[in-house]
């Protein structure tokens, strides 16, 4: 074998040596993203559009903000349902609370408002989920949470359940806000334990 057939064996060998790590490299960093978490402080709950449309977060312009108001917003449920709808329909942006959606929070909620208020610290089973002032709620993300251009779906902790629980959240790439799409957080928890005829 020559000096130039030798060398282009080792540059054949050096491409595909390169390439097949390439190839792992982007393999193993799918679905990489952190597990990183943001925790966010509400000295009070808003009661209004208004109010929810004041707070720093209501710039969007971060899916951790938008996940931390949705719980926000749907805490004034129980008050006054229609405040809340219109909370959630800012955090919508261009889209609205579809009428499937109004009842299916009237339905998770109906009776068991405490479950929006068992994702802030401090909120147990054991004290009726009466969570700690100021609010203080914690968004999580996973691996996967940002797998999808323009999409990302975070967590939220109950003190009711085991495992955390996903809002979905769409990108508007011409803002760069994060919008609220689908709620997915409501399943039931461990009933409060004065309410439990088992504890």
């Amino acid at each position: 074998m020559g000096l130039f057939d030798s060398l282009m064996k080792s540059a054949e060998h050096a491409v595909k040596r390169e390439a097949a790590k390439a190839v792992n490299d982007a393999v193993s960093s799918v679905g990489k993203g952190s597990n990183r978490s943001e925790s966010f402080t509400f000295t009070a709950l808003p009661e209004s559009v208004a109010e929810l449309q004041a707070l720093p977060e209501a710039t969007l312009d971060s899916a951790f903000k938008t996940t931390a108001l949705t719980i926000v917003a749907l805490c004034a449920y129980e008050k006054n349902p229609d405040a809340c709808i219109e909370m959630l329909n800012f955090l919508k942006g261009p889209a609205e609370v579809s009428t499937y959606e109004k009842g299916f929070i009237k339905e998770r909620l109906n009776g068991k408002f405490y479950k929006t208020f068992s994702f802030f610290e401090g909120a147990t089973p054991e004290n009726g989920y009466k969570p700690d002032t100021p609010f203080v709620i914690k968004v999580s993300e996973n691996p996967y949470s940002f797998d999808e251009e323009n999409w990302a779906t975070l967590y939220v902790t109950s003190g009711g359940a085991d495992n955390p629980r996903p809002i979905k959240l769409r990108k508007k790439p011409s803002t760069g806000q994060w919008f609220l799409n689908d709620i997915q957080c409501l399943a039931d928890i461990r009933v409060p334990v004065a309410d439990d005829p088992w504890a």
